[in-house]
């Protein structure tokens, strides 16, 4: 089968489409032939640590897919499903899936739309309610917002009944969000945000923030922030890794941050988040009150095209990959 790999040397990475032998799935997990993969910026930066100097691995984060066959102890899915989830490896024309990781794919959703869920929406899960404890009526403020997490994180803050401010550097972007439910944009990508915010909120300040962006507008973001707000730091686009912590804000508003990642979490760890998604969050988007947002859909062999848009900040939600055309 056909699959794309990565090998890094610290400061670049050499992306390649190889042959390779067709995995089999061990107890507990499933065979998929991939339909469609999702990109996620985190997956392409070195900084990250997802790929170890010298070594080349497959890539590739989510997918949705139909199932080929099953391994043993596997109940809930069979041959035939269409099914979605966190799937390593998912740039590939057959990929291996973690039962507990799994969902069946709403009737709603397309192959594209379902590729573009699992990891991104999970990751939003997590930040909004497994560790912000969103609730409904408080302000939300994302740096990023016209990003794949960004729009995730918008459309489910507003099935929740959260009123969302974001930041993005095109206006163009931010109008087309509007229809989604932004309540205030800010266009900006510089760390200049706070009188807007302040202005947003009655002087309030906004409850959870959302920081997709990096340690350029960390301050800020604290700055910006209410009494007992809450800070999830979810990525660092900007290439920037340290920032002031200002402990005398942390200190008096009694403010909490904290990061976002599966870096290091266990398989158990995430499948019983999962759990928690499928109860609270799976039923928003099977009566269609979060809709993934797909930018556009590449062909399975322009995934370096696919990466080009990316990187040049042209999307609006996320970039999904297509899978390989069936066999006559």
């Amino acid at each position: 089968m056909k699959s794309y790999w990565m090998q890094s040397d610290g400061i670049n990475a050499d992306i390649t489409l190889q042959e390779t032998d067709r995995p089999v799935p061990g107890p507990g997990q499933m065979l998929i032939r991939v339909k469609a993969a999702g990109l996620n910026r985190g997956e392409f930066i070195l900084g990250h640590g997802l790929h170890k100097v010298g070594s080349a691995k497959q890539f590739g984060l989510e997918a949705s897919g139909e199932v080929v066959s099953c391994g043993e102890g596997v109940t809930d899915f069979k041959p035939g499903d269409r099914v979605m989830g966190r799937c390593p490896g998912a740039f590939a024309e057959y990929a291996l899936l973690s039962a507990p990781e799994t969902m069946h794919i709403p009737a709603s959703l397309n192959w594209e739309q379902a590729a573009a869920l699992p990891l991104t929406s999970l990751v939003v899960f997590d930040m909004l309610l497994v560790q912000g404890h969103l609730k409904p009526g408080e302000w939300v403020f994302i740096t990023g917002v016209s990003s794949g997490v960004g729009v995730s994180a918008l459309t489910m803050a507003k099935a929740l009944g959260a009123k969302v401010i974001g930041t993005s550097g095109s206006q163009e972007k931010l109008d087309q969000l509007k229809a989604l439910g932004l309540d205030v944009g800010i266009c900006t990508r510089e760390p200049n945000f706070y009188d807007a915010v302040m202005k947003a909120t009655d002087g309030k300040g906004v409850d959870l923030v959302i920081n997709a962006v990096g340690g350029s507008v960390f301050a800020e973001c604290i700055r910006s922030m209410a009494f007992q707000g809450r800070l999830a730091t979810v990525g660092y686009v900007d290439g920037v890794l340290k920032a002031e912590v200002d402990i005398e804000a942390m200190h008096a508003k009694r403010l909490n941050l904290f990061g976002v990642s599966n870096k290091f979490r266990t398989a158990a760890q995430r499948s019983a988040a999962m759990i928690e998604f499928k109860k609270l969050i799976l039923p928003l988007i099977e009566t269609g009150k979060i809709v993934p947002m797909v930018y556009q859909t590449l062909p399975f062999e322009k995934l370096l095209e696919a990466k080009e848009i990316m990187d040049s900040n042209q999307h609006l939600g996320k970039i999904v990959l297509a899978g390989t055309p069936e066999e006559a």
